[in-house]
C-alpha cells in the first residue's frame, strides 16, 4: 500500500466544518415539520375534532366532558356520561348527536332517538321533544379557548357528580361545565351539505314546503302551506325561531300532527 493510499481515508474535511452536522439538522427540521402536520388530539380522538366556531357545530357530533368520555343517550330520553374510550377510539352510537344550526349564536341537539335535547323542571337533561322549542335551545360560549353549552334557563349543561346525570344547574361556568363538542373530520371533509337536514336545504320557502310535507296529516297529498309573508321566516331563521316559527305556522293551517 502507498503512502497516498494511507493518508487518503476518506472525503477531505476543511477546518471548522462538522462532519455529519447538516444532515443531521435536515432530519430534526424533516421530523419538525411532519410533528406540525400531525394532529394528535384528532388522532387520539378517532378522527373527531373539537368544534372552535358556531357553525361548526352541524351534523354529527359528540359531547365530550372531560377526556374521551361522552354525554350518552339512554333510552328512557335520559342522558348520563359513558365509559372512558380508548386512545384512538371515537364515540359510540349512541353517544353521536345531530347538531342543527339555528342561528349565528344558538344551535340545537338531536338524539339517535330522533328526540332533540331539553331539560325537565329538575335541571336535568332530557331527549323527548319532537319538535324545536324555547327550550330546545342551546347556545355555544367559546371563551379563552374553552366552550361551555348555555341553555335557555340561564344555566350551564354539567356532570352531576353524584350519578353522573347531565343537567343545567350552573349560572357560572367552571371546570365541570367546560365541554367539547366533536365532529368527524372526514365526513365534513368529504360532503359539507352533510351536516345539513334534507329539510333545510334551499330557501325558507323551500325549507317551509319541506317541513309540511314531513309533517302533514292529510292522506290526500294535497300541500296545505301558510300564505303568510316569508319575510317572517327569514326574520325567524335570523334569530334562531325558524322551527317554532314554522310550527305556529302550521298550526294556523291544521295540517301537522304535532298542532294542537
Amino acid at each position: 500500500m502507498s503512502q497516498y493510499e494511507i493518508f487518503k481515508k476518506g472525503k477531505l474535511t476543511l477546518k471548522g466544518e462538522h462532519k455529519g452536522f447538516k444532515h443531521k439538522k435536515k432530519r430534526k427540521n424533516e421530523d419538525k415539520n411532519r410533528d406540525n402536520l400531525v394532529d394528535f388530539d384528532l388522532t387520539a380522538h378517532g378522527g373527531w375534532a373539537k368544534s372552535k366556531l358556531v357553525n361548526e357545530i352541524t351534523g354529527s357530533v359528540c359531547i365530550e366532558f372531560g377526556e374521551r368520555t361522552y354525554v350518552k343517550a339512554l333510552d328512557n330520553g335520559c342522558f348520563t356520561v359513558g365509559p372512558p374510550h380508548s386512545e384512538g377510539e371515537g364515540p359510540s352510537p349512541e353517544e353521536i348527536l345531530t347538531a342543527i344550526i339555528l342561528s349565528d349564536q344558538k344551535v340545537a341537539f338531536k338524539s339517535g332517538y330522533g328526540k332533540y335535547l331539553g331539560y325537565d323542571k329538575e335541571g336535568c337533561l332530557t331527549g323527548k321533544a319532537d319538535a324545536i322549542g324555547s327550550l330546545e335551545h342551546w347556545e355555544p360560549i367559546f371563551q379563552d379557548g374553552k366552550l361551555a353549552l348555555l341553555s335557555s334557563n340561564g344555566c350551564f349543561m354539567s356532570v352531576r357528580q353524584s350519578d353522573d346525570t347531565i343537567v343545567v344547574a350552573s349560572r357560572t361556568a367552571g371546570e365541570n361545565e367546560y365541554i367539547h363538542i366533536r365532529y368527524l373530520a372526514s365526513i365534513r371533509e368529504q360532503d359539507p351539505l352533510e351536516n345539513v337536514p334534507l329539510e333545510e336545504r334551499g330557501s325558507v320557502k323551500d325549507i317551509e314546503k319541506n317541513y309540511v310535507c314531513k309533517f302533514q296529516k292529510f292522506q290526500n297529498k294535497k300541500l296545505r302551506i301558510n300564505s303568510g309573508s316569508q319575510v317572517e321566516l327569514s326574520k325567524a331563521k335570523h334569530e334562531g325561531n325558524l322551527h317554532e316559527t314554522l310550527l305556529d305556522r302550521r298550526s294556523k293551517m291544521k295540517s301537522d300532527r304535532y298542532c294542537k
